[in-house]
């Protein structure tokens, strides 16, 4: 790789980004990128789920990441699976939110999180192009993702139970 892209890393706290598919003049954290979300997005109610916060952080970094990806021959012929499936998690969640609580709202949450595990197997398959950095830390953020998703999933299920 040439010296001009930076290595992903990741920080527990805030999960650092530097990949090879941001050069190196550009560095977002998570922190960072939410400063630039725009208000009348993060004035939707949904905005209150951090795991589509996490998730609309993800689809700028998949979008960043295609455009590394379609670099390469091989690449191109993922793309479009993997933009389409980072972008079907938050689309979903706004989706399901939109329909209130209830069944509905944790059917799309569940198709979120069918979505992320998509994602993920998308990401492996484009290790070869990515850095293994930037594969490690966009399996992280899926996993976290997943697991914000279903713990929403099982609060939907004991709030229908509760209001039963």
């Amino acid at each position: 790789m040439n010296g001009e892209w930076r290595m992903a890393k990741q920080t527990f706290s805030s999960f650092a980004i530097r990949s090879l598919a941001i050069p190196m003049e550009i560095t977002m954290t998570y922190e960072e990128w939410e400063k630039t979300v725009h208000p009348r997005v993060v004035n939707e109610p949904v905005w209150g789920f951090f795991g589509y916060r996490k998730a609309l952080f993800l689809y700028d970094l998949a979008w960043k990441d295609c455009e590394k990806l379609m670099e390469d021959r091989r690449g191109r012929a993922n793309v479009d699976q993997l933009i389409r499936s980072a972008g079907s998690i938050s689309a979903n969640m706004e989706e399901g939110y939109g329909r209130g609580y209830g069944k509905e709202y944790a059917y799309f949450l569940r198709v979120s999180v069918g979505s992320a595990r998509e994602t993920k197997g998308w990401y492996w398959r484009n290790r070869h192009i990515l850095s293994q950095a930037v594969i490690d830390h966009r399996l992280a953020l899926l996993d976290e993702i997943i697991s914000l998703t279903v713990t929403e999933i099982h609060r939907q299920k004991k709030h229908k139970r509760i209001n039963e």
